[in-house]
């Protein structure tokens, strides 16, 4: 996003290109937002998230480093490290929000160039959630996808079907003709291309989990048994460590090499002693 008259530009949660597989990272795709600013004559002067994503690694150190940007994202992410810093045994992490140059909180403004930037928090899918209303648009991470498709799950740690229905109306409660920015789009069956872009309009008229007239309650029974049926993200585990770092890998070990760890669960004490045997 960027503001013409002044030519200052944000990026709104960029991507680290990351295959679990080897365990590479690249930065194609953070790259070619720098690129594509510099070719419209932008300056990207902050990074915005709009939650600790756990579908994917953050480019925002990368982004930093690259432009003197500064990251920013919503103050209850101390309540998401609080949650996971135990969870990976995470003892260097901080819990204060401070790995992030900027905390925002519900209501706040803020400025790039000559666009006003308003703060609204709408947790549920996790409890940090933040969207950001610039003009008639509204950036709304992951709390809605496309009206075809519906809405965020509900079911990581931390996160409340109730309390996302609850920011959906608050959202929906803007003018018809607000744009609403997604982070993801799935491609609801009979769909082929891939949607990025809706309105509030669309949403309350046509949305297949909370268009007008669907309950808090029907809504937390709709989610909560959809939610049961979900797999875990393919990127959970490593999406976790490094984005409530602010996109940050641990410190590397003595080798020099960093590693993100993996909890482990046994699904019985039995096969616990078997395993521990077989070692």
């Amino acid at each position: 996003m960027a503001d013409p008259a002044t030519a200052e530009a944000v990026v709104i949660d960029p991507v680290l290109d990351f295959d679990l597989a080897s365990g590479e990272a690249e930065t194609r795709s953070a790259e070619r937002i720098i690129d594509a600013a510099a070719r419209h004559g932008w300056r990207i002067v902050m990074v915005l998230e709009t939650h600790a994503h756990a579908d994917h690694l953050s480019a925002a150190p990368f982004i930093k480093a690259k432009t003197n940007a500064s990251i920013g994202i919503g103050e209850y992410i101390r309540e998401v490290q609080k949650i996971f810093r135990p969870v990976f045994a995470l003892d260097d992490l901080k819990t204060d929000g401070s790995d992030f140059d900027r905390l925002f909180h519900d209501g706040e403004h803020f400025r790039i160039g000559g666009l006003d930037v308003e703060v609204m928090h709408v947790p549920g899918h996790t409890p940090a959630d933040i969207a950001y209303l610039i003009g008639d648009a509204a950036f709304v991470g992951d709390t809605l996808f496309m009206p075809d498709y519906g809405t965020a799950r509900a079911d990581f740690p931390g996160g409340d079907a109730r309390t996302l229905y609850r920011s959906i109306r608050r959202l929906l409660a803007l003018p018809d003709a607000t744009r609403l920015f997604l982070c993801h789009d799935y491609k609801a069956p009979g769909r082929d291309t891939y949607c990025w872009e809706t309105t509030v309009g669309q949403q309350r008229r046509d949305s297949v989990h909370v268009h007008d007239g669907v309950s808090e309650t029907e809504f937390v029974a709709m989610r909560e048994a959809g939610d049961a049926t979900l797999s875990v993200p393919k990127l959970l585990l490593p999406a976790i460590q490094v984005n409530i770092r602010a996109g940050h890998f641990p410190a590397a070990e003595a080798n020099g090499v960093r590693y993100l760890k993996i909890p482990v669960k046994f699904a019985s004490s039995c096969g616990q002693q078997e395993l521990s045997a077989a070692g």
